[in-house]
């Protein structure tokens, strides 16, 4: 029903922004992912978007890519696996992260994901295999691992009581390979800056 907003970006309170529309101001929720993208308050932003309407609640969730708009549709279909855990599951993993978990079946990674259960993430596996990552290519090795680490290292973060943009800034300055003890290490130097 609503595919697309363009205008200009008045509040951003994740994972909640405010969308003026030509005078209309429209709620989105997006995902971590989209949110670290986003302009400046005051400049124009455009996203794509998903209407959810429920019997309580009707909703605007919003992307920048299509290939996040695709997946997020993808996993709303499966059983159990609502518009939030949708949206956590996009905030957790890139939809290259999740489309290579899913070809390569890989239970533990969806688990990291705040709010994923084993069954939930097993049912995930299931229901999207071949749906979901299908045409992409082979993640080389080393990206697997630093992006586990980098996963690791974040919820370390968060579990000491670091905020998502906090513990976001202190990934951006980690050199890629790094291990996740020495990670942390490194992480918690930046933020005592």
């Amino acid at each position: 029903m609503i595919g697309k907003l363009t205008g200009t970006l008045l509040e951003k309170n994740p994972p909640q922004i405010l969308i003026d529309c030509h005078g209309v101001g429209y709620e989105v929720d997006v995902p971590m992912s989209t949110f670290y993208h986003l302009p400046n308050v005051g400049e124009a932003v455009a996203l794509l978007t998903h209407f959810v309407v429920r019997e309580d609640a009707q909703i605007l969730y919003g992307f920048a890519t299509a290939t996040e708009r695709e997946a997020f549709r993808q996993l709303i279909k499966v059983t159990g696996v609502g518009p939030r855990m949708a949206l956590g599951l996009l905030s957790g993993l890139t939809v290259a992260e999740l489309a290579h978990a899913v070809t390569a079946q890989e239970v533990a990674r969806l688990v990291k994901v705040p709010g994923v259960g084993k069954k939930t993430a097993e049912r995930l596996l299931l229901e999207l295999k071949g749906k979901l990552g299908a045409d992409l290519g082979p993640l080389p090795a080393g990206a697997v691992v630093a992006s586990d680490a980098h996963s690791d290292i974040q919820q370390a973060l968060l579990a000491l009581g670091y905020n998502d943009k906090e513990a976001a800034a202190a990934l951006k300055a980690l050199p890629p390979d790094v291990g996740v003890s020495e990670g942390i290490k490194l992480a918690l130097r930046a933020l005592a800056r």
